[in-house]
Formats: structure tokens, C-alpha cells, sequence
């Protein structure tokens, strides 16, 4: 049995785990420190195991993946402090000499569901992580979607709610433009003054972070038609929050799309991660698996 390594490399953390799929993982959690010190902890941990077939790192962003690119297996143009330019897969692949199969966190994700999660035996679908920020992967034709960087769904520009016109925002970039600064947990902290996690059941907050996030997700639909939705992240384990997106979703549409997926078991088409907690670590393990077997 093939033994791979997996990296989901996070602002706050790295969790690091090695085993061939979900029934056999060991985990380690290592507190993101500076690039430097965190990596040699993550080597540390896979020295303490049998030599690896593969790695696999799903990493926050943005990130290069061009491999002919000068900075390929870097973090780039983070505002994470210290991890601007900082290089990944040179330092883990020379240390450990063997394939790694490097993407975003949320690419990895995607990946992960559909090999054994809520997107599984599709060819087709979107992971969508809603928590300190909102980023998105994409499988279409059985490939995760690269191109000019990789997709950032997150920063999607959105249509103001007519109700809610004067919130100035929580993105750098776009202000109260985009799906991030509009609807992420530092969002909804920033506009109602509290963390998501205390707001109650019945808060006004979640019929409008419904709404902006079945906008967005109308977006995705038009643009790239998946055979299934997967929302994750900290935002989205507040219990009451998925039927709240997947009527809104349908509003957004307006019967535009005549899918009965959509239309007659919207609960079997939008759904939370199969895998829980574990679509990121468990997408990185099989990053490291198609980097030796891309079939």
C-alpha cells in the first residue's frame, strides 16, 4: 500500500497527516509560525514515519502553479506577514525526494470530495469554504480548474442588497464590492458587531449572508454549471444556514436554470462537505496520490 504525506498549509496552521486515504490517516496540527520553522516541524513529522511515496500541499494563497513560472511552489502576494514569496515545494522536495502534487487549499478540497466525499463518481463540482475569508475550487471534466493563477471566487463582485447599502465592507481590495467583504466571518463581525458564532438563530444577519451568498453561488452556476455545490468553512456550521442559501439561490436564478437537481432536490444538490473537517487534509492526500497517478 502506497504511503502519502499531506499538507493543508493554512494561515493559523498546518495540519500535516500521511496514510493512503480516509480510514488510515495520522494527523499533527503545527502552529504557522514563520516559513522557515514551520516547514522543518512539518519534516519533522514525516521523518518520524516510513519513507514517503508522495506529498501532496494544499495551500492558502494566492500561490504559483504555473510550473514553468520563476516562483512555482510559492506562496506569492499573501499579507500574511513573513510568508510573501515564500517558497514550499523547493525546501519539501528536496528534503524528502518525491513527487509532490501542489495546489490551492480549496482545490485540494474539491479534490478531496470527489474522491471520497460529496462529490464523488461527478465530474463536476465546486467546494466553497466560508470562514475567516471565502475562496472556492473547481472540478469541471474531471480536471480541478488552473489557468492564468487559479480561480478566486471569493473576490466574485456582488450586487448590493437594496437593504443593505451603507456597510462600508471588510475587503482590502474591493471594500463592500465583493462576496469576501460582504459576507465572510470578519464581514459579519465587522457589520453587526459581534462574532458569527454568538449571533442567535433568528439574527436578521443570516437572511442577508443568505442572500449574498446565493447570489454568488448563482454565479457559479452560470458560469461553470457543477453538478453539485459544496459549502464548508466556520460561517457555514451555523446549522440554519444552508436551507437559508439554497432558497436564495433559487431566488437569484429566478427558474432561469431548469435543472430538476436544482429545481426538485436543491438538498442533494447544495450540501456541506462529505468529508467534514477533514475535505482539506484529506484533498491534499490526494493531490500527493495523482502525483504519482494522475489517473
Amino acid at each position: 500500500m502506497p504511503l502519502y504525506g499531506a499538507i493543508e498549509a493554512g494561515g493559523t496552521k498546518f495540519v500535516c497527516a500521511v496514510g493512503s486515504g480516509p480510514g488510515d490517516l495520522t494527523t499533527t496540527r503545527i502552529a504557522t509560525t514563520e516559513p522557515g520553522e514551520t516547514l522543518r516541524r512539518c519534516l519533522d513529522f514525516f521523518r518520524a514515519h516510513p519513507p514517503l511515496d508522495a506529498l501532496g500541499v494544499g495551500s492558502f494563497g494566492p500561490i504559483e502553479l504555473r510550473r514553468h513560472a520563476k516562483l512555482y511552489g510559492h506562496i506569492t502576494a499573501t499579507p500574511k506577514p513573513g510568508w510573501a514569496n515564500a517558497d514550499l515545494v523547493g525546501p519539501l522536495g528536496r528534503a524528502l525526494g518525491v513527487p509532490i502534487g501542489f495546489d490551492t487549499d480549496v482545490n485540494a478540497a474539491v479534490l478531496g470530495e470527489a474522491r471520497w466525499g460529496a462529490a464523488r463518481g461527478l465530474q463536476s463540482a465546486v467546494y466553497v469554504t466560508i470562514g475567516t475569508g471565502i475562496g472556492g475550487g473547481a472540478l469541471v471534466g474531471g480536471q480541478l480548474v488552473h489557468g492564468l493563477l487559479h480561480p478566486e471566487m471569493g473576490h466574485l463582485l456582488l450586487p448590493r442588497e437594496a437593504d443593505d447599502r451603507d456597510f462600508a465592507g471588510n475587503c482590502p481590495f474591493h471594500g463592500g464590492r465583493c462576496w469576501e467583504g460582504l459576507a465572510s466571518g470578519p464581514a459579519l463581525e465587522k457589520r453587526w458587531g459581534q462574532r458569527a458564532e454568538t449571533l442567535p438563530v433568528d439574527h436578521p444577519a443570516w437572511e442577508l449572508e443568505a442572500r449574498y451568498v446565493g447570489s454568488a453561488l448563482a454565479t457559479l452556476v452560470l458560469v461553470l454549471s457543477p453538478e453539485r455545490l459544496i459549502l464548508g468553512g466556520g460561517v457555514m456550521q451555523t446549522e440554519q444556514l444552508l436551507p437559508l442559501v439554497r432558497k436564495q439561490l433559487l431566488r437569484s436564478l429566478a427558474g432561469y436554470v431548469q435543472a430538476d437537481e436544482l429545481l426538485e432536490r436543491c438538498e442533494e444538490y447544495v450540501v456541506a462537505p462529505g468529508l467534514g473537517p477533514n475535505a482539506g487534509i484529506l484533498g491534499a492526500l490526494a493531490l500527493a496520490e495523482a502525483a504519482v497517478n494522475p489517473q
